[in-house]
């Protein structure tokens, strides 16, 4: 179980984002992340008896899940909380252009909201580098178009050692040079480049049609990939969180 502590406050709302990997459950005290922690998806009912322990003020919650998050743990929360489960027909603060918006991630759902309220009438671009890589677009009128999903780091080395007979299992690791040297360091430059090359591509399309972008580069890779892409991003890993915060802030009302 990994622990994050910004600092002691007042809180009020409780996010909890299911992944396909972990669980992170986040406080916010209004608009202000005070408090995070990740665990595996066994952990998740003692890691909430001691969240629940710490911060008795916590009133609301909001659930997002792209992974297995079971009925047990959804009762555990809606008999503490009032609850929000993200769905599609939830209320966000954007208008969902989507062509298939009954197929839109929550995941992606929350990203776009993260968007509408901190870059409200600009053009955004946010980038989700976890096990996959999508792209989600949010014009300046509020409208979300839509965007790109691609394998993400780990997926594309766990595909080689997978799927070839040759090639062994990696974790990541940034290469020393663009030329490997061996078939263990030309795996590194091909998958760490090679998304690169493909995050800084897809932010040149979007510049050539869109001048005026604001990119945000979030999800568990953007620590690992923010200073090898050259073009000015902002990186924010707790993007996703900020968005659901507020989706229930806006269901409040």
């Amino acid at each position: 179980m990994k622990l994050y502590f910004c600092r002691h406050s007042f809180c009020m709302n409780l996010i909890v984002d299911v992944g396909n990997t972990n669980i992170k459950l986040a406080v916010f005290s209004k608009n202000e992340l005070v408090y995070k922690v990740v665990c595996q998806n066994q952990e998740f009912p003692i890691a909430l008896a001691a969240l629940s322990q710490r911060f008795s003020e916590i009133s609301h919650c909001i659930v997002s899940a792209v992974g297995r998050f079971s009925k047990d743990y959804v009762d555990l929360l809606s008999g503490q909380y009032v609850l929000i489960q993200l769905t599609n027909n939830t209320l966000v603060p954007f208008v969902n252009a989507y062509g298939t918006p009954l197929t839109l991630g929550v995941d992606r759902i929350a990203l776009a909201s993260a968007a509408a309220l901190k870059f409200p009438k600009e053009n955004v671009l946010i980038i989700d580098a976890g096990s996959c890589i999508t792209y989600d677009f949010l014009t300046s009128d509020n409208h979300y178009k839509g965007g790109a999903i691609s394998p993400g780091i780990s997926m594309r080395y766990k595909a080689m050692g997978h799927f070839t007979a040759g090639l062994p299992n990696l974790e990541k690791e940034k290469p020393i040079s663009f030329v490997g040297d061996s078939t263990v360091a030309c795996m590194h430059s091909g998958v760490i480049y090679g998304v690169v090359s493909e995050i800084e591509g897809a932010i040149n399309r979007y510049k050539h049609e869109y001048s005026d972008l604001t990119i945000i580069l979030t999800g568990g890779d953007a620590d690992f990939l923010r200073e090898s892409i050259k073009l000015g991003i902002f990186a924010n890993s707790n993007f996703l969180l900020e968005g659901l915060h507020s989706i229930l802030e806006h269901n409040k009302h």
